[in-house]
Order: C-alpha cells, then structure tokens, then sequence
C-alpha cells in the first residue's frame, strides 16, 4: 500500500465520488476507478459500498480513512521536518567517560532547553567503540580522543585536554627518566587514550607496570589513587569534579605528550542540524 493510493481514496470520499475526484487529482475517471479496486484487493476489504453511481463508505471504508489522514498529516509533517531545517527527532550521542562527566552536562542542558523538539540520548565508550557505533548506524556522533581514521567519517575539534598524572598525596616527584616509575596503574579497560598514553610512558622509560588495575569511573580511579592503589593518568579537567583532590599529587607529562584533542566525529554526508546545533553549543568561542 503506497502514500499515493490512501491520497487517491481520500480525495474519492471528501469529493463526494470518482468523477469530481479525478478533476480534483489531474487523472482520468478510468484511472482513479482502477486505482481504488488495487488498494481493495491489496487490503482484502470493500471500501466504498455502490449504489449506482454513488459511492459510500464500508465500515472497512471508515477505519481506513482515519489512518489515511493520519499518515498523510505525518508524511507532511516529515515533509516540513526536511525542508526547514530545524534540529528534531532522535540524537545519539556517544562520548567517553571523562567527556561526559566534565564537559557536557552544561552544553547538553543548554542544548535540551534550545531544542525541545530534539530527543537526546547520551551513551559512553571508548574511541573505537564509539567509532564503530557511529560507522554501524547506532549513534549519530560520538566525542573521541586519538586515532580515529578519517575515511569513514567527518570532523570538528573540540576541546583540547590538558594530560597529567596522579598519584597519592606526598608521593616522590614522577617524571624524570632517572626515577623507576610505580609498578601499578589504575586505568579503563584496554582502548582508553589516556591508558594507552600512560602506557607509551613507561614503554620510553624501558618499563612496564607490573600490574594494572581495571576502573569503570573516573571517582572510582581516583578513589583507588588516593589509597595509593597506584597511578593513573586523566585530564586535569577531571581533578575539579573530585572532592578529595587535596589527597592527589599531580604530576607533569612531557610536553607535545601532556595535551590530548577531542573531536566530535559522525560519518561522512550525514551532517544534519541536529549534530550543527551541537557543535554551536560543544565549541568553546574563538
């Protein structure tokens, strides 16, 4: 069943018949009259009871009405939807743990308040998870840092993150070639940036934690530095979220290796006003 045949069959009962409908549509009786007998025998009902030339409409007739203006009034809503560019419906948006717990909830509240019509959904990974949700269809953008290849998809900077390294309060200064850096790290499963960031570290430094201890939140890791469970690395941006950060020691990466960027990524052609709109509200101005 085709938008075109419920158009047709409602034209034929707001004008009363076959003929005027015809007028009204452009078309030939013959065609209209045909057109109505394939939509009966597409849904196996009588539409129109027939009375000589007068047409009125079967109780299969009437229930077939409401849904036809219903997906007539939708198809023009979409229709509009398209045409005015306003940002509406459904927006995924993926990011990863340190993004959506500092970063976002106030361009994300802002972005809710701007666009009501605009349903928003916020989910949480790691770059390559993020990336392939994104390239399969199931977010629309996503926050990433790192290595992303750019083929599949389109870019914008963001923010860029300034890297260090925490240990506990009072912990010897970390840093230096000449100092054995801790055997333990506390850090997101394998696929986080900043792990593998804290990983090359020690990997110049002709070393490898003996033990690595796997968190699923920054409050978490940061709880586990604290007790000096061992070390990990984290934009400084997440320190200020920290209540106990005066139980932290924070210590310098080299530079060119302290700063980390992140893009918002969706894949390539599928800009839409939806993810513009973001970005307006994600970039910081110049």
């Amino acid at each position: 069943m085709e938008l075109s045949d419920l158009l047709i069959f409602r034209a034929v009962v707001e004008a009363g018949g076959v003929t005027r409908a015809a007028e009204r549509l452009h078309r030939v009786q013959s065609n209209v009259t045909t057109r109505i007998r394939q939509l009966e025998e597409k849904l196996g009902a009588t539409l129109f009871i027939r009375e000589g030339k007068r047409l009125h409409l079967s109780p299969a007739g009437q229930i077939l009405l409401d849904y036809a203006k219903r997906l007539q009034a939708l198809a023009d809503e979409a229709r509009d939807a398209v045409r005015d560019g306003r940002p509406r419906g459904a927006l995924v948006l993926g990011a990863m743990e340190s993004t959506s717990a500092v970063r976002l909830p106030g361009p994300l509240s802002d972005f809710v308040q701007q666009h009501p019509e605009v349903c928003l959904t916020l989910k949480t990974g790691n770059p390559q998870q993020l990336a392939a949700a994104v390239l399969g269809g199931d977010m629309d953008a996503a926050l990433v840092t790192g290595r992303i290849v750019d083929g599949p998809f389109e870019r914008e900077p963001i923010y860029t993150e300034e890297l260090v390294i925490v240990a506990r309060a009072g912990h010897p200064r970390i840093g230096s070639k000449k100092n054995m850096p801790p055997r333990a790290i506390v850090a997101f499963e394998k696929g986080c940036p900043h792990r593998a960031r804290l990983e090359q570290w020690y990997t110049e430094r002709n070393s490898m934690p003996v033990q690595t201890i796997e968190i699923t939140s920054y409050h978490a890791m940061l709880g586990c530095v604290v007790v000096g469970m061992g070390i990990s690395l984290v934009p400084r941006s997440v320190l200020a979220t920290f209540p106990e950060r005066d139980r932290l020691s924070v210590h310098a990466l080299p530079r060119g290796s302290d700063c980390a960027q992140t893009d918002l990524i969706w894949r390539k052609g599928a800009m839409s006003p939806k993810i513009q709109a973001l970005i307006r509200l994600l970039k910081p101005p110049a």
